[in-house]
């Protein structure tokens, strides 16, 4: 027993000695290396959107939010609402001389410098949907063509990402029933882009507007009828309050998305984690936006119905037919530029192989939802 207690008493004074020791080491490295650890500075990134509410604010703020995650805090996006730096028709310019770092906008809204920028969200339909526009995009050249507008023809110190496929956007509200296209001849209505030639080509008096812009000028009668994108978004503009008829399905904007652009400088200065986390941030809020759309744009296309009295009908054949032969009637003038139109030849390259595979391959969805849930409308 005597012995046991020994080998204990030795094993305890042995530890002591190793924990005072170690703990002499530690003081003399705290002497020798008097650093703290301390956590680097973030990087800060203030991009401004040309939204300054609702949901397409929300789906700016989403691509922050993922950039912010995804960086560990090592990049900070910070984003500012529609104006706080600069006009919306400006942040393009004002991203190139770097007064701001990113924007968070949509193409059409720069057409003006460049027709063929609409065709990279406000373009023809070559029967595609947005994400089909945006596989174009990602793998059928469309990238290298924007990096061609961008660089070579408009000469901006810009680079950019396409993020969020929106679907067709309706034809917009109208005081009075529209069926045919005389019933829309002479109105002044609101729309952007390619899309505004084409209304104009079908009898309208097109006005460009910003989003919110729209529902004061058709509660001051500036404008007869109105579209900006989605049931959610006109819902939370008041839409509903100047107008009653409503019409979804068209084919002046049947495709578009974001355009989230940076700074070249600022980007390429970034470190190589970086600049792949602005992009995939990019990728995962495209994806997230597709899904929060079928959520949000559903219930409040219902709550429009129900709640406020709209009527919602399809947009007559009669008129989409026109849209598409006005289409055609407006093309060639752009065509004439010779980057426009190799730009719409890439595109159509895209869609004839592309469409022929999901034209073939889809099964009648409609005739499944009759089946179960009766008709749509």
């Amino acid at each position: 027993m005597a012995t046991e207690e020994k080998k204990t008493t030795e094993a305890a004074s042995g530890r002591r000695k190793f924990l005072k020791g170690t703990a002499a080491a530690a003081g003399t490295a705290a002497v020798g290396f008097p650093m703290i650890s301390k956590a680097a500075e973030p990087t800060v990134l203030k991009i401004q959107g040309a939204w300054g509410g609702g949901i397409f604010k929300e789906y700016a703020i989403d691509y922050v939010n993922r950039v912010n995650a995804m960086s560990g805090g090592s990049l900070k996006v910070d984003y500012l609402d529609v104006g706080a730096v600069v006009k919306t028709a400006e942040i393009q310019t004002a991203v190139s001389k770097g007064v701001l770092d990113g924007g968070h906008l949509v193409t059409a809204y720069w057409y003006s410098k460049n027709a063929a920028a609409s065709l990279f969200g406000t373009g023809p339909c070559w029967g595609w949907t947005a994400n089909q526009l945006l596989g174009w995009i990602h793998y059928g050249g469309g990238k290298e063509l924007y990096t061609e507008l961008m660089d070579e023809i408009l000469k901006l110190n810009v680079v950019g990402f396409f993020s969020g496929p929106m679907p067709a956007q309706p034809l917009g509200w109208f005081r009075k029933e529209v069926n045919s296209v005389d019933d829309i001849k002479g109105l002044k209505y609101r729309t952007v882009g390619l899309a505004a030639n084409v209304m104009q080509e079908m009898g309208m008096s097109v006005v460009q507007l910003p989003g919110g812009e729209i529902q004061p000028a058709m509660e001051r009668g500036l404008i007869d009828a109105a579209e900006f994108n989605n049931p959610t978004s006109d819902k939370d503009f008041g839409m509903q309050d100047v107008a009653k008829n409503y019409y979804l399905a068209s084919f002046h904007q049947s495709q578009e998305s974001f355009e989230i652009i940076f700074n070249k400088d600022k980007y390429n200065g970034l470190a190589d984690e970086h600049k792949a986390i602005l992009q995939y941030a990019s990728e995962a809020a495209s994806s997230d936006m597709s899904w929060k759309a079928q959520h949000r744009y559903s219930n409040d296309l219902n709550a429009l119905k129900k709640e406020h009295g709209v009527t919602v009908r399809r947009t007559s054949d009669a008129i989409m037919a026109a849209q598409l032969e006005a289409w055609d009637k407006v093309l060639p003038k752009f065509m004439e530029d010779p980057f426009f139109a190799k730009v719409v030849a890439s595109q159509k390259a895209w869609m004839k192989r592309v469409g022929a595979f999901e034209l073939t391959n889809a099964p009648d969805y409609e005739g499944a939802y009759t089946h179960y849930f009766g008709s749509a409308s």
